[in-house]
């Protein structure tokens, strides 16, 4: 009985996940990559002011790397999720 929910679930599991492997859109990966740069670039900003002392370098440094690590982060995400390794 245990064996048969495992593969069942096991079944249902692998039918969903091949249906949905592909389904990442460049959209999705626009929108992942300007959340997560919100919060790396608050971490930057808090870092630069601890170390510089001043908040206008601080800023000036966020918003540079914002800019730079969203664009690296698109692409890299893109490129990983046409390798199919370890999916």
């Amino acid at each position: 009985m245990i064996t048969d929910q495992f593969i069942l679930n096991k079944k249902s599991t692998n039918a969903s996940y091949k249906t949905d492997k592909k389904s990442e859109k460049p959209a999705r990966s626009v929108v992942k990559s300007i959340s997560w740069r919100i919060i790396g670039t608050l971490d930057t900003i808090l870092i630069s002011w601890f170390v510089t002392g001043t908040l206008a370098v601080a800023f000036s440094i966020g918003i540079v790397e914002l800019f730079s690590k969203m664009i690296l982060y698109f692409f890299h995400e893109r490129i990983w999720n046409n390798i199919s390794w370890g999916k």
